[in-house]
């Protein structure tokens, strides 16, 4: 059993193939896309972790070294080739507070951590679990995410300098106004004019990065005095360093960062895993859940020794990737690279290219990934699936992903529950021989169970009452209290019941009305998800 675990974990380690359709090869025109794909995806990481820097309390560097081996390790082992990772606002507003209290060494610790959480999920398999997410849920995330990344530009449309610690980046600050804010609105609405053209006429070069090309030559070519990458902070610096983080190996220590580090590592995994399946669902493939687990939670482990501020999946830059026609690894890779060498060598070029021409990338991100087509369909779903579309969404914006997607699974389930308890019913008639007979369909579980007991009436059946339970389902230690206390009740009045179609479970949890219970050749099979004193049960099969 331990070799298999082993040998599991090291398949999931194990470099995956590029993940290219059947019908593609590994051509010089395939690498091209992948590396100016890539290439887009760099230049758009560098404002995006700045900003998130600013917003976490950190150096700019904190956020460009996460944004760069977070990006790397994911890109090489993670679940779903054409994701792109790296620092994030929904992790980056949680961090605040830490890092404000304790300091960023504490930080570095906490993303230590964060990994390794990350990593133990995805060795125990729980990515599956994010299949229990509705698509409502998936909608409204989107939508949400739509949003939050719009108002995350609204900083870019302020003085250079002005972004706070805020979920958002909106920050405070003074508004562009007059001809700084023209020419910012100008140079975004040529870039969003590039990127929707550009693939009409070529698709030699990824539109995103025609958009940036053209419209950063012609801010520099004219010397217009615009906002520019370099206003917000230099990205100079040198390769990431090894540094474990300065502090006492203490109960106390582990007190303080174990909180974060649970937050993080939910919010890190929920975020990446809803990102893998829209990539999928945008490439049509599937993507390994507990993979991608395990390479955001090395991934954090590693950036949490070089100091980095950790990250996730990047919902914005992925959209970017794909919409510019990579499909591969090599994308991913080559953005980490080259965000290395902006780094290393380029800061001086990159630091010219004006946030206008980024913003307008992201706003045509904004328009591909909001779902145009839920304002349509909310009149047309049942009006819980609306209710959750609309609540995920502004739950979203207001609060962040994780605790949205957490509120519209709850909310669901609930729905869930309430439609399946109110499918509770039973057709009754009188056998020749003069016993009423009770057919129970639908399903008997906790919200059920009341209603169960309100099918039947006692007082006025007759000596002999069969229930039969062929076209039910029971579920949970609610269902046969219920049960217990329907059987007590015609004992009580001295009239005869008979149990039948219960499962053999059913049979060894009952303990009053066990004997009640009349065996036959066609009783179902399957198990019941309570501990009621004899065993423990999983729902099974029927």
């Amino acid at each position: 059993m331990k070799k298999a675990i082993l040998a599991s974990f090291a398949n999931r380690l194990a470099l995956p193939d590029l993940s290219l359709m059947p019908d593609e090869k590994l051509t010089p025109a395939r690498l091209r896309i992948e590396f100016l794909a890539g290439l887009t995806v760099a230049l758009a990481l560098v404002p995006e972790a700045v900003a998130f820097a600013f917003v976490a309390g950190v150096h700019p560097l904190v956020g460009l070294y996460a944004a760069f081996m977070v990006g790397l390790i994911t890109a090489l082992f993670g679940g779903r080739p054409g994701m792109i990772s790296g620092a994030t606002g929904a992790l980056a507003v949680v961090m605040v507070a830490l890092v404000a209290q304790h300091g960023v060494e504490y930080l570095f610790a906490t993303v230590v951590l964060m990994g390794i959480l990350q990593v133990f999920a995805g060795i125990m398999q729980w990515g599956k679990f994010i299949r229990l997410v509705p698509h409502p849920v998936m909608l409204g995330f989107v939508n949400g995410l739509a949003i939050v990344i719009f108002l995350a530009q609204m900083s870019q449309f302020k003085v250079p300098g002005s972004i706070e610690n805020t979920g958002h980046g909106m920050g405070g600050g003074t508004w562009l106004s007059g001809m700084p804010l023209y020419l910012m609105l100008g140079l975004t609405a040529l870039t969003m004019a590039i990127i929707w053209v550009a693939p009409k006429v070529s698709r030699l070069v990824p539109a995103p990065l025609a958009g940036i090309g053209i419209v950063a030559a012609i801010v520099i070519g004219f010397g217009l005095d615009v906002p520019r990458v370099g206003d917000m902070a230099s990205i100079k610096g040198g390769l990431p360093p090894f540094h474990i983080p300065s502090v006492p190996l203490t109960w106390e220590t582990l007190e303080i960062i174990l909180p974060y580090s649970v937050i993080l590592a939910a919010i890190g995994l929920i975020e990446s895993l809803l990102t893998l399946n829209l990539v999928g669902e945008m490439t049509g493939k599937r993507g390994g859940a507990s993979q991608e687990c395990i390479a955001q939670g090395a991934s954090n482990v590693v950036t949490g020794f070089f100091g980095g501020m950790g990250g996730c999946a990047m919902i914005g830059q992925s959209m970017i990737n794909v919409k510019s026609g990579a499909r591969t690894r090599i994308s991913g890779i080559a953005a980490a690279l080259f965000l290395l060498i902006f780094i290393l060598f380029a800061s001086p070029l990159i630091e010219l290219i004006p946030l206008a021409a980024l913003v307008g990338v992201m706003f045509m991100v904004v328009i591909g990934t909001f779902a145009w087509n839920s304002l349509k369909i909310l009149a047309k779903v049942p009006l819980m699936d609306a209710f959750v579309i609309v609540l995920v969404t502004v739950v979203t914006v207001m609060e962040d992903l994780a605790f949205a997607v957490v509120v519209g699974v709850i909310v669901s389930a609930l729905a869930y529950a309430w439609n399946n308890a109110r499918r509770i019913h039973a057709k009754t008639y009188t056998t020749p021989e003069g016993a009423k007979v009770y057919q129970v369909q639908g399903p008997l579980f906790f919200g059920s169970s009341d209603g169960f007991i309100e099918l039947f009436n006692p007082a006025e059946d007759p000596s002999i009452v069969i229930v039969d339970f062929a076209d039910s389902r029971v579920v949970d230690q609610s269902a046969l209290q219920a049960i217990e206390a329907i059987a007590a009740k015609y004992q009580a009045t001295d009239k005869q019941i008979q149990l039948r179609h219960l499962s053999r479970d059913c049979h060894k949890l009952l303990t009053k009305a066990g004997h009640l219970m009349i065996d036959s050749d066609d009783d179902p099979d399957y198990q019941i998800a309570v501990d009621y004193g004899v065993r423990t049960g999983i729902l099974g099969g029927h």
